[in-house]
C-alpha cells in the first residue's frame, strides 16, 4: 500500500526538491514524486549497505537482461540485452552520444514546449538548437499539442543534424501515437537524421484513460532502428533519481560501431547502487510501479476537476503519462512568467512556462507526484493571486 506522504517528514529530505525554498514555500517543481520507494529496492539497497557494498559500478549483466525483460513484457519490444550501455543520467547520456555522433556547429531540433534542459545539452556540445513550435489543437472541450510533420521536414530538409525527442512528451503530458512516430522514423531515414529519443516517462503511462500505449521508437520499424538511440532510465518511475543510472541503446549496426568510441567512463560514472537498483525495479518492482500509476492517474484527474472549480480560467492539459501537469494561465493575466508571480506571491513554486521555449509563455508545470493534501494547498495559494 503506498501512502500519501505527509509535508513535515518531505521537509527533512535533503534532495533538491525540498532544499532548494524556504520553508515558508510549497515546492512543486522538480520531477521527483513524493511517495516511498518500492518496498523491494529499499531492502536491496539496506542490503547492500549491511554488506559494505559501497564500490565502483563494474560489469552489470543483469541490467541488460532486466530491461530486456520488462520491455518484452511492458511494450512487447525485443531487445538484445548485449546492446544495453550505462551512463549516469539521461543528460549525460545524450552529451556523451552527441560528442560522438553529432559535428561540433551543428543545428539540432527540439520540438518546443519541451524540457528545458534539451536546449541546454545541444548548446554543452557546441551545438545550436532549432526550435519548433508544437501546434495547439482544441477538439470540444479537450485541449492538446500536435507535432508539426511540415516544419518538421522543412527543419530536416534544411539540413539539422539531429532532432531531439521526448517520448512521452514533457511538459505536455503526451503519449505519441504509433503514427507519429512512424512519420518522425520516415522522414528521418529519408533525410539521415539522427533521433535521439528520450524514454524516461515511458514506465509511467496510464493504462485506463483512454490514453495510447507507449510506444518506444526502436520499436516502430526498420527505418526507425536505422536512425534511432533510444535513452531511458528507472529513476523517474521508481523515484531513483540521486541513484544515477540509465540506459541506452541503438539497434543499428552502423550506429553501435560508431558507439564504441564512447569512453569507458560513460559507464563508470553511473552508480553501484542506481544500477542494482534499477534490476529490482525491472525484475521485481512492477506491482508497486502498477499502484503509482493508478495514482497518479487519479490524482491527475484531481488537479483537474480542482482547478476547473477554484480557478476555470486555468487549464490543465489532460496528463496521458506520470506526475507533470502543463497548466495554460494566459487566460488570468499574470504576463510571460506566471511562475515567478506564484512564487513571490502565493509562496508555492513551479517550473516557469517560457523555460521550454517561447511557446510555453503564459503557462507553469506542476508536479502532482505527492498527496492529495498538497496539491490542494498549491491550488489554494495560485487562487489568492489568480484573478482575471
Amino acid at each position: 500500500m503506498i501512502e500519501e506522504p505527509l509535508l513535515e517528514n518531505l521537509r527533512i529530505r535533503s534532495s533538491e526538491k525540498w532544499r532548494r525554498f524556504s520553508d515558508e514555500i510549497l515546492p512543486l517543481p522538480v520531477a521527483e514524486m513524493d511517495f516511498n520507494i518500492a518496498p523491494e529496492i529499499k531492502a536491496k539497497l539496506h542490503s547492500m549497505v549491511e554488506n559494505s557494498d559501497t564500490g565502483y559500478l563494474g560489469p552489470v549483466p543483469e541490467l541488460g537482461l532486466a530491461f530486456a525483460n520488462f520491455a518484452a513484457d511492458r511494450w512487447n519490444w525485443k531487445v538484445d540485452p548485449n546492446l544495453i550501455r550505462i551512463a549516469s543520467d539521461v543528460g549525460s547520456a545524450i552529451v556523451e552520444i552527441s560528442r560522438v555522433l553529432i559535428p561540433t556547429g551543428s543545428e539540432i531540433l527540439i520540438n518546443t514546449p519541451i524540457y528545458q534542459n534539451f536546449a541546454n545539452w545541444i548548446r554543452e556540445v557546441g551545438c545550436k538548437p532549432v526550435e519548433l513550435a508544437m501546434i495547439e489543437s482544441i477538439d470540444g472541450n479537450s485541449r492538446s499539442f500536435q507535432l508539426d510533420f511540415d516544419g518538421i521536414e522543412r527543419a530536416y530538409k534544411s539540413g539539422v543534424k539531429a532532432h531531439f525527442i521526448c517520448n512521452p512528451h514533457n511538459p505536455i503530458g503526451r503519449v505519441f501515437t504509433k503514427s507519429e512516430l512512424e512519420k518522425i522514423a520516415n522522414l528521418a531515414h529519408q533525410y539521415q537524421v539522427l533521433i535521439i529519443s528520450d524514454e524516461i516517462h515511458g514506465p509511467l503511462t496510464y493504462r485506463n484513460s483512454g490514453a495510447g500505449s507507449f510506444h518506444p521508437f526502436l520499436s516502430i520499424s526498420d527505418e526507425a532502428r536505422s536512425i534511432g538511440i533510444a535513452i531511458t532510465s528507472a529513476s523517474k518511475a521508481w523515484n531513483l533519481a540521486g541513484l544515477k543510472c540509465a540506459q541506452f541503446l541503438s539497434q543499428s549496426e552502423e550506429i553501435n560501431e560508431k558507439l564504441k568510441s564512447l569512453p569507458d567512463a560513460v559507464h563508470f560514472r553511473a552508480s553501484l547502487f542506481g544500477a542494482i537498483s534499477a534490476v529490482t525495479a525491472f525484475n521485481h518492482s512492477r506491482d508497486w510501479l502498477d499502484q503509482v500509476i493508478k495514482i497518479l492517474e487519479a490524482k491527475s484527474l484531481f488537479l483537474y476537476e480542482l482547478l476547473k472549480a477554484e480557478i476555470p480560467d486555468a487549464y490543465l492539459y489532460r496528463p496521458e503519462f506520470g506526475f507533470l501537469g502543463w497548466i495554460d494561465l494566459r487566460a488570468l493575466s499574470l504576463g510571460d512568467d506566471p511562475g515567478k508571480r506564484y512564487l513571490t506571491e502565493a509562496k508555492v513554486a513551479f517550473n516557469s512556462g517560457h523555460t521550454y521555449g517561447d511557446v510555453g509563455k503564459g503557462f507553469v508545470r506542476l508536479n502532482f507526484g505527492t498527496s492529495d493534501a498538497i496539491i490542494e494547498e498549491a491550488v489554494a495559494r495560485m487562487k489568492k493571486v489568480s484573478k482575471v
